[in-house]
């Protein structure tokens, strides 16, 4: 039977081929190469953070790309490891370098998954213990409690029961007795988490509307209230802060408490899916989006500068809880962290997201900090209470 004629295959390095020590040391030149790149990309995206807006008007977003480069100077340094290069030294030290970025975004303490409970009970001496919540109104408008119909009296008596020694919360609402409202004594909130429970309360008012009722920033506490003030950024609006001095923890003990809600977003969430799910989406809503949040990072970065100056001139050790509206990674974040210590980055496990909607479930908008004279005990945050778009925080911190 006659067979075919193969036709030899020609040897690798005969004429029009590459060589192969020439083949392997261009792809040995561009992993080089993309190895520098990343490099230059995490430091150039950290050293954003350390610009405003104002002074670079991409640097909000170029910040927001530092866990991108975190996870790449990752690979690399075990890529180049297993491979068994001295290269893997430069992906090691930067992620060395940026280990404090790492702790931001991704804390594994392992105390930390126990929350509150690694504590324990009773209270250290000298501790105090902290609750901060966006209530969103306690979703006061129907399109609001459309889920959940008994939300808000949910909201309101978790909060009333809770025991943290100070309270704060932003987005607040509430309707003082004589408001003419449909909906009885429900919201009548300053009463029954203040004066009805044994605390003194603090309200900030941003609004009052034809009905009476008030919106704005509050503070509870079981301690006695002795200092207070307000800080407006510009007009006092819905995003402003506010501050306490309360006596205790401790005989003698003097603290300041700081309630804050910076600026928001001013951005819709379905503008974002939208934007996210086609390129269509993103041609009619990217650019929109990308202005509101320069324009909002913009303002953070100039409100935070303003706490900044505050807190260095409190007498009194700092606490400082709210809604940020920034992720770690931001101009604002970073300007905090220069005084004051995170109490998720410092006790938490994991990314600690408090975001509670569609975004993606890694967004930690809502922070504790507390000033160098504190130890952070524990910080946990309440992802079973789903009556706002924000999960409540709550930590314990102790005067050294």
């Amino acid at each position: 039977m006659h067979q075919p004629r193969l036709r030899p295959r020609r040897p690798y390095f005969c004429a029009g081929y590459p060589p192969m020590g020439a083949y392997l040391a261009v792809r040995r030149l561009l992993a080089y190469r993309f190895t520098l790149f990343v490099l230059l990309g995490l430091l150039g995206s950290m050293a954003a953070e350390r610009l405003s807006g104002e002074q670079l008007a991409l640097a909000p977003v170029l910040a927001l790309t530092v866990p991108g480069w975190l996870a790449l100077t990752a690979l690399l340094a075990v890529g180049w490891a297993l491979r068994r290069r001295r290269v893997a030294l430069l992906p090691l030290a930067a992620l060395l370098l940026a280990w404090p970025q790492v702790q931001r975004g991704l804390p594994l303490h392992w105390a930390g998954r126990r929350g509150l409970a690694a504590i324990g009970a009773p209270p250290a001496p000298r501790s105090l213990r902290l609750l901060s919540a966006n209530v969103r109104i306690f979703n006061v408008y129907a399109h609001l409690r459309k889920a959940d119909p008994a939300a808000p009296a949910k909201f309101i008596s978790w909060l009333a029961a809770s025991p943290a020694d100070v309270l704060c919360l932003q987005e607040f609402y509430q309707e003082p007795a004589g408001a003419r409202t449909r909906d009885g004594d429900l919201f009548r909130v300053g009463e029954k988490l203040g004066e009805d429970i044994g605390r003194q309360a603090f309200v900030s008012k941003s609004l009052t509307n034809s009905a009476g009722a008030q919106f704005g920033i509050a503070i509870f506490s079981r301690l006695p209230i002795v200092g207070r003030g307000e800080i407006a950024f510009g007009r006092l609006s819905q995003n402003h802060a506010m501050w306490v001095d309360v006596a205790g923890p401790g005989t003698g003990d003097t603290v300041r408490v700081f309630n804050v809600h910076l600026q928001s977003m001013s951005i819709d969430e379905n503008d974002i899916v939208t934007a996210g799910s086609s390129k269509t989406g993103l041609r009619r809503k990217g650019r929109g989006l990308l202005g509101r949040f320069v324009r909002g990072a913009t303002a953070r970065a100039w409100q935070a500068d303003t706490l900044v100056a505050h807190i260095g001139r409190s007498p009194y050790p700092v606490l400082l809880a709210g809604d940020c509206n920034d992720l770690p990674y931001s101009y604002s974040y970073n300007r905090l962290a220069g005084p004051l210590q995170n109490a998720w980055a410092s006790v938490g496990w994991g990314p600690g997201n408090t975001y509670h909607g569609r975004l993606p479930p890694l967004l930690r908008i809502d922070q504790q900090f507390a000033g160098p004279r504190w130890r952070v005990l524990a910080c946990q945050v309440h992802t079973e209470i789903p009556y706002s778009d924000h999960f409540p925080v709550e930590a314990v911190y102790q005067l050294k």
